[in-house]
């Protein structure tokens, strides 16, 4: 088994999403558990980017749809610094889409 391994023989196919799902890594970059950079997208296929977009979008509404009280100043401030990381992400994920047209 060492050997086969040594050797290459089993090798996994590289993983597209970190976390599992689009979903889920859409999620995790909210909550800042994942820095997005151009090379976060390099492993992934083109659906795979276009499904993240898509689930970052509708995270993105979720987000949006949470209303925290007024008077409750850290939910705020935690829900802006959420909605300005994915926003980031989907700047990203928008400009490396348009590059690899």
């Amino acid at each position: 088994m060492a050997a086969a391994i040594a050797s290459g023989a089993l090798s996994w196919p590289p993983m597209g999403f970190m976390g599992g799902s689009a979903y889920a890594m859409a999620r995790d970059i909210t909550e800042g558990f994942i820095l997005v950079t151009e090379r976060t997208f390099k492993t992934m296929q083109r659906s795979e980017v276009d499904q993240l977009a898509f689930e970052m979008d509708r995270y993105l509404r979720e987000i949006r749809g949470d209303q925290p009280a007024l008077d409750d100043m850290a939910a705020i401030q935690q829900r802006n610094r959420r909605i300005s990381r994915i926003n980031q992400a989907m700047i990203m994920v928008r400009a490396y889409q348009q590059k690899r047209r």
